[in-house]
């Protein structure tokens, strides 16, 4: 079917959403949407791009996906992506996805830098019908192909002091070859040779509300902490805000078929306001939540492998060391935020400490102002890596602020994970129903890692330790997050 038939039956003056992530550290925005014929054009534009030749030789980019929804039905629907007409101006560059699940946007040469506001065309697949239409971001990391170190000798449960090459991925690893009482690991196992995309950041509170929007009531219901028919100003999953969530109902459903509205609203007022905490890590994810984030996203989990790999890249090991490189230690809790600034975008902390730098709660009492931070908060413009707090691909926060879920090869459920992709679409009751990811009833095939704010130990916080690997852990907890690759 022609681009010229599928569209014909589309009404004029089409309602349309652009979508604008102003958060995330790099103030991601998405601007401008509009359809014309089979295509969506819109602007992005996002601060401290990179393409660099030097290591760690890798580039940032935007994951970009398109959401539909149907006039007569309310139901949303993701769309597809044709394999043609797709463009970008300079100094972007469209790199497109055999799913069609979405592209990625990068800088199309070397430099660094902000992107500024940058014209994107996409052609759309999608049936013909009356839509609105949603255009989304994610800030991503590529980690390129290539060899690296796992084990330290040291961490907790940690892996042999192995290497993971293009044989291990090709050939599978063996359960003593691997180490760290780990079964045999079959090469359909994401290993982390192959090159993929991390997300930069975890997932964000904004991030989640957006995904909530888009759901029906049922599917809401299944992904917060109450019923969608609660009254405007009620938490999802906490009461004022606790543990510095401030996702918020702010428009009722009704009777199981109109889903509600979600907001920001940390400091409860007007939602979505500038101090509403839009840039804080999402916590209180079940598994099931982050798995239905995940699969939405058209995104999928990553594996404890991939986060070693991901944590120090192609650098020789350290007996004990962080994600940032270092076996230094300095972290920093809610008491620690510069005034006036708590919960907006520009969130950072009155002093810095040279170097090493994470985000625990450790010894603060629970509470309203005990939570995670705002995604990215260590970065600025003179920091490096070990100030930073990055891993050595420039992912932020994979130690302390949230605890990340990732696919284990502690046990056989884990490790007969193959790196299946999210489709866009969920169950009607909000599951993901990727066949091959890990339960979302049990959790089991999963492992936690990189610590959360409340852990009172550094160890967990390290790249190699693995003292819960094989935590399942399927409930939702005030430190429980996570982020995606794909």
């Amino acid at each position: 079917m022609n681009a010229k038939k599928l569209f014909s039956k589309w009404s004029l003056g089409l309602l349309l959403f652009g979508f604008g992530l102003v958060s995330n550290a790099n103030n991601l925005q998405i601007t401008g949407t509009a359809v014309t014929g089979s295509n969506i054009s819109f602007n992005v534009s996002w601060e401290n791009s990179w393409n660099a030749n030097l290591a760690p030789a890798n580039w940032d980019a935007v994951w970009i996906f398109v959401k539909y929804q149907d006039c007569a039905t309310r139901q949303w629907y993701h769309a597809s992506i044709a394999t043609s007409g797709n463009t970008a101006a300079s100094p972007l560059q469209v790199d497109q996805v055999t799913d069609a699940k979405g592209v990625f946007l990068r800088r199309s040469a070397l430099g660094g830098g902000n992107i500024g506001s940058t014209a994107i065309t996409l052609a759309l697949n999608i049936p013909a019908g009356t839509y609105n239409y949603k255009v989304f971001g994610i800030e991503m990391v590529n980690i390129p192909q290539g060899d690296f170190q796992v084990g330290d000798a040291t961490s907790t449960g940690t892996y042999s002091s192995a290497t993971i090459t293009a044989s291990s991925q090709s050939g599978g690893l063996s359960a003593a070859t691997l180490g760290g009482a780990s079964v045999n690991i079959p090469a359909t196992f994401p290993m982390g040779y192959n090159s993929f995309y991390s997300m930069k950041y975890e997932v964000t509170q904004e991030q989640y509300v957006e995904f909530l929007n888009t759901l029906t009531y049922d599917q809401q219901k299944e992904r917060t902490g109450i019923d969608p028919i609660a009254a405007p100003g009620t938490g999802a999953f906490t009461t004022g805000s606790q543990y510095r969530n401030g996702v918020t109902l702010i428009t009722s459903g009704n009777n199981s078929t109109l889903p509600a509205v979600f907001a920001c609203d940390a400091t409860a007022g007007v939602e979505n306001n500038v101090d509403d905490g839009q840039n804080i890590a999402m916590n209180w994810m079940s598994w099931a939540d982050l798995a239905a984030y995940l699969d939405w996203a058209c995104l999928r989990p990553m594996t404890e492998l991939e986060f070693e790999k991901i944590c120090r890249g192609t650098a020789p090991r350290v007996a004990g060391e962080y994600p940032w490189g270092t076996t230094d230690f300095n972290y920093y809790s809610t008491g620690s935020i510069a005034t006036g600034t708590g919960f907006k975008s520009n969130e950072n902390i009155s002093t810095i400490v040279n170097g090493r730098n994470l985000w625990s709660n450790s010894g603060v009492v629970a509470g309203a102002g005990y939570g995670p931070c705002r995604v990215g908060m260590f970065a600025t413009s003179v920091t490096g890596r070990s100030s930073s707090g990055a891993a050595y691909y420039g992912v932020m926060e994979m130690a302390g602020n949230v605890w990340e879920r990732t696919v284990t090869t502690g046990n056989a459920t884990g490790a007969a994970f193959t790196g299946a992709l999210g489709d866009g679409a969920l169950t009607v009751l909000g599951d993901a129903d990727v066949a091959t990811w890990p339960s979302s009833t049990t959790a089991l095939g999963l492992g936690l890692r990189g610590n959360g704010y409340y852990n009172t130990s550094t160890n967990p916080s390290r790249t190699s330790d693995r003292t819960n690997a094989t935590t399942a852990s399927p409930t939702r907890s005030y430190t429980y997050g996570g982020r995606g690759v794909r």
